[in-house]
């Protein structure tokens, strides 16, 4: 009876011992879970750091077309808005003289065929941006302004740039224009003028395009500048760098074995919406990064690669 008693108490004592370490085990488990993330290798490439601006687009040289004698408008060609070439024909004039004698003083004398009759041509190549007189028939005096060309070969971009900026706007510097239809061309910057925008402290700088060119005035269009060359250095997605509340510190999770991420303070430079360059310190392109679930991870964290 009493050997029954020890086996009862000794087989208590082994049960307790076993539900206890499994309780220790379990609570083990729970207090030391594993992070879900994903994970990417670093990359070398470069961002481009570009500066957007915009501008507005105006003719600096206009032609005014005026009336060479006093005379009846017989013909108008132009159009507002048509583009005309230096040497067309835009109106024809006829003096009192010619009106009054009319076609009997070419029967007279063949010489006398276009007396008074004068061509107005365009002086230069561009778009009329006026069509003061339209209307054949009507009498103008000698000087009468009859229409304005704006010259295409003086159309420029009045870009805004804040004063800070104005040290990648130097007289020469290539920029991207980028128009509302999304086509885009090369223009270069031209001279800066003396007077500033009092509110927004921006200085206006005239760009040129490369190309001859044939644009509406006062459309605005996008000015793109490329603040300085690009070079190859470490690039990560932007998900893969964390930054303390006054975006002062940053830092990433490295793994150092399949389960296991620990922080590096790094040192960054240009970025964009997807990627951003890491100057220090320098890894190795077979290190892996997480990338998605760093969010709040202690100095060392357990990981699960997803």
């Amino acid at each position: 009876m009493k050997k029954l008693i020890n086996y009862l108490l000794l087989f208590c004592i082994v049960l307790f011992s076993a539900c206890k370490n499994n309780h220790e085990t379990a609570v083990e488990t729970r207090i030391t879970p594993k992070t879900p993330v994903t994970v990417v290798n670093i990359k070398t490439g470069n961002i481009a750091d570009d500066l957007d601006l915009f501008g507005t687009t105006i003719y600096l040289k206009r032609n005014i077309v005026s009336a060479s004698i006093p005379g009846f408008i017989t013909a108008v060609y132009p159009k507002l808005g048509d583009k005309v070439n230096k040497g067309d024909v835009l109106y024809i004039l006829q003096s009192k003289e010619s009106r009054a004698l009319g076609n009997g003083a070419s029967e007279v004398d063949s010489s006398l065929v276009n007396f008074g009759v004068i061509k107005v041509k365009a002086p230069a190549t561009g778009v009329i941006s006026t069509l003061d007189k339209q209307q054949p028939g009507d009498y103008v005096l000698e000087g009468t302004q009859l229409c304005t060309i704006a010259e295409s070969s003086d159309l420029v971009f009045q870009v805004n740039v804040p004063y800070e900026y104005t040290s990648y706007t130097q007289t020469g510097t290539t920029c991207t224009v980028i128009l509302p239809n999304n086509k885009s061309f090369e223009a270069t910057f031209t001279k800066a003028l003396t007077m500033m925008n009092a509110m927004a402290q921006t200085q206006t700088i005239l760009a040129k395009s490369k190309s001859a060119i044939l644009l509406p005035e006062n459309m605005i269009v996008k000015v793109v500048i490329q603040k300085k060359s690009a070079s190859d250095k470490q690039i990560l997605p932007v998900s893969c760098v964390l930054s303390d509340e006054m975006m002062q510190e940053f830092w990433v999770m490295k793994l150092i074995n399949d389960s296991t991420a620990v922080k590096i303070p790094v040192e960054i430079g240009s970025k964009n919406t997807k990627s951003i360059e890491i100057l220090s310190p320098q890894f190795n392109e077979n290190e892996q990064i997480i990338s998605t679930g760093n969010y709040g991870l202690p100095d060392t964290a357990l990981i699960s690669i997803q």
